[in-house]
């Protein structure tokens, strides 16, 4: 089914493409656009994860300078049934994660070091166990590829303006056309992304909770991340914005509430229903799950990791074993 969505999704962007590839330059411009579009459809199924790891300087970590957080994603990925990801940390005060890939074969994990930081290893936990969700739930590579194509129509209608003066195409509406394109592309890319990403979150939430075994652990992480997120900017997710519908809470400083153009669901909705779906799992005071402790201080192998480093001749101790 997911495979489907996928196809469907990049139909949709590419006669999305082409329609703005039409009101720029016309027949001609159609035909560039729809060239354009099965490259970057191309180049997105095998490269898109690797850019957006890139955008937020996400560096790869392993058992050695990360110890807990690597086995933690290990024990988590074992409970899922799913193969062992890569992981990494990016480094941004900024509490969020996000998941990449375009399988559970070739996937990864990023969570940034304020998530590190600033939450409990077991809040940790349902955070990552919800992005290991969405890459068993295979939603990892419909919403890579969206932001890299939401991106990319987003400047093409930037760019529109600069064809406006060009008097040789065949563009039926002329400057109107280009207008509607400088409106209209930005527009339908967010609307793409909010279609994308909501109704999935609420899926990747159950499961998470699942994958971890205790829903309060999602529920007070997810607390914590929509009152740390607009307060602490993500420069990064500012100046790629086309990203935002990945990550567990959206990123954006401008995002506070649950309306037609949000890219994720209402925090305290999520909420609630995890704190529903606790009384399965033995009511909020549940101790079910994974067995935790407070963690030792950070190691500074893994720059600002919180929890997550230590020096790679230390003993391993801690719940991650």
């Amino acid at each position: 089914m997911n495979i489907m969505r996928t196809a469907m999704l990049l139909a949709f962007m590419t006669a999305l493409f082409m329609g703005i590839g039409l009101l720029i330059g016309g027949q001609s411009g159609m035909l560039i656009a729809l060239l354009i579009a099965a490259g970057m459809n191309l180049f997105s199924y095998w490269n898109s994860d690797r850019m957006v790891l890139a955008a937020y300087h996400a560096q790869q970590v392993d058992e050695r300078n990360a110890p807990e957080f690597y086995h933690m994603i290990r024990d988590l990925s074992a409970n899922a049934g799913l193969p062992m990801p890569k992981v990494y940390i990016y480094d941004n005060p900024q509490p969020n994660a996000f998941a990449t890939g375009r399988n559970p074969q070739n996937a990864a994990v990023a969570a940034s070091t304020g998530l590190l930081e600033r939450l409990t290893p077991q809040e940790v936990a349902g955070v990552m166990a919800h992005e290991l969700a969405h890459i068993q739930n295979r939603d990892t590579l419909t919403m890579t590829i969206t932001a890299t194509l939401a991106g990319a129509i987003s400047m093409l209608g930037n760019f529109a303006f600069l064809f406006s003066g060009n008097r040789n195409s065949n563009n039926p509406l002329g400057v109107v056309g280009v207008i509607i394109a400088m409106i209209v592309a930005p527009f339908a890319a967010m609307i793409v992304q909010m279609a994308v990403s909501r109704t999935r979150e609420y899926a990747a939430d159950r499961r998470g909770a699942e994958i971890c075994g205790n829903p309060m652990w999602l529920a007070s992480a997810l607390e914590k991340i929509a009152g740390a997120a607009h307060a602490i900017p993500n420069e990064d997710a500012e100046r790629n914005p086309a990203t935002a519908h990945m990550f567990i809470i959206n990123p954006l400083s401008g995002e506070r509430m649950d309306n037609l153009f949000s890219t994720h669901p209402n925090t305290d909705n999520r909420i609630a229903a995890l704190r529903q779906m606790a009384g399965s799992f033995g009511g909020p005071g549940s101790t079910q799950g994974f067995q935790t402790a407070r963690p030792r201080p950070a190691a500074r192998s893994v720059p600002n990791a919180g929890w997550g480093g230590r020096r790679p001749d230390e003993p391993r101790k801690g719940p991650w074993s």
